[in-house]
């Protein structure tokens, strides 16, 4: 075996077609949310707006978060030195589990490392240990999602997106007496769409199935306190497991499950991406816990996110770009090819200083490459009018919206 042929064969497949993954150097500068430091291939700096980052409130330069994790630094310093069960569990952690259990109106709380291992953890675990279980999974779920349905081993049952008739027709399929999972998002972070929480919540009672929601893209979002858009329609009671991350609205990192405490603990004691890995830096938990407090308590930031994609949206379409008309704050602009997409973007990048990462297969289909544009409360208005003009500029060289429409 010639290895390294191997490797780049591979390699070169990817670049063919347009799915290799480029990574520009970016730092970010406090206080100057969302411009960022773009370090170029040539060795120069240049300032560049970001118009994709999941840090959706610019928590992750909030006052109060970096003050609470400058306090954890001074007083515990950096790691845990363990897992949680190995001197691993900190006053931080417990805390932050107090106060995600809280704001989703659910019994305990387990946090991780990412939100991807505690979709993993949870879902990997619930359907190992239900004997004979049947997962019920919606077509887009995320990665994280899959991944763990696949780990537990139990049998996947895939429903169209969105479409809770076919749930049912795939539960009524299904020997009543076996456990069920119907695991679902919220906000779907590539279309930006929105499930229908209580119909499939109807169907998942109706079958008596535990209920899984993925709230990543909604919480500190929506909801009177930031507790995503179950709690937005009143819908949080009737979800057996909220999982939801602290990479995003709250600006840090890590992962969490939300749920009755009987079922937190049983993941708690079982699920080996939890038992085996060493628990979240102590200044990380601190950062997360200030950030949910304030948010919870400070409706500001997410009413000012929301005006402005409202706005943005509205920008682009009297502009005539190919903006999917999303009921979220994630606004996908398809482009459909994706060489054509990564040139957009590069050239937004070098000759606009906008920055808005080409998004290409597997994370989306083919032919359904796009833009994944996510205004914050801090892009200003001249922002938005900097980004539609660039990408009507754009458009005019390239044609790229006349391509699309054509295929």
């Amino acid at each position: 075996m010639d290895y390294n042929r191997q490797f780049q064969d591979l390699l070169a497949e990817m670049k063919l077609d347009g799915r290799y993954r480029t990574f520009a150097e970016l730092e970010r500068m406090v206080g100057q949310f969302p411009q960022a430091l773009w370090h170029r291939p040539d060795g120069g700096t240049q300032k560049v707006t970001v118009w994709c980052s999941n840090d959706y409130l610019g928590m992750g330069q909030h006052p109060d978060v970096l003050a609470a994790m400058h306090e954890s630094i001074d007083f515990s310093g950096a790691g845990t030195g363990g897992t949680r069960n190995i001197s691993g569990t900190n006053r931080q952690h417990v805390s932050l589990e107090t106060e995600l259990a809280d704001l989703h109106g659910k019994e305990a709380a387990l946090i991780f490392t990412s939100g991807w291992i505690s979709n993993l953890a949870a879902l990997g675990t619930l359907g190992r240990i239900l004997p004979n279980c049947a997962i019920f999974s919606d077509a887009l779920n995320h990665n994280s999602m899959i991944e763990g349905i696949r780990r537990s081993g139990a049998e996947r049952l895939i429903f169209r997106h969105n479409d809770a008739a076919h749930l049912d027709e795939l539960m009524s399929g299904v020997d009543p007496d076996r456990p069920k999972i119907v695991a679902f998002e919220s906000v779907y972070s590539m279309d930006g769409d929105i499930a229908p929480i209580e119909a499939i919540c109807d169907i998942a009672e109706k079958h008596n199935a535990i209920t899984y929601l993925d709230e990543v893209h909604a919480v500190g979002l929506y909801g009177s306190r930031g507790g995503g858009i179950a709690e937005r329609e009143g819908l949080a009671e009737r979800l057996t497991i909220i999982e939801g991350t602290l990479a995003k609205a709250f600006g840090v990192i890590g992962g969490y499950v939300t749920g009755p405490a009987l079922l937190i603990d049983v993941i708690r004691s079982m699920a080996d991406s939890f038992i085996f890995t060493t628990s979240l830096c102590p200044h990380l938990a601190a950062g997360a816990l200030a950030a949910v407090r304030h948010i919870k308590t400070h409706p500001e930031e997410r009413s000012r996110q929301a005006e402005n994609a409202a706005k943005l949206k509205a920008m682009l379409m009297e502009a005539n770009l190919p903006v999917l008309d999303t009921p979220s704050h994630i606004l996908p602009v398809i482009v459909g090819d994706a060489h054509l997409c990564r040139r957009i973007s590069e050239r937004l990048l070098n000759e606009y200083s906008i920055y808005v990462q080409p998004i290409n297969y597997p994370t989306v289909p083919r032919g359904q490459e796009r833009l994944r544009v996510t205004p914050t409360p801090f892009h200003s208005e001249t922002d938005m009018r900097s980004l539609v003009d660039a990408l009507v500029a754009i458009d005019r060289d390239l044609g790229w919206t006349g391509i699309r429409s054509a295929a």
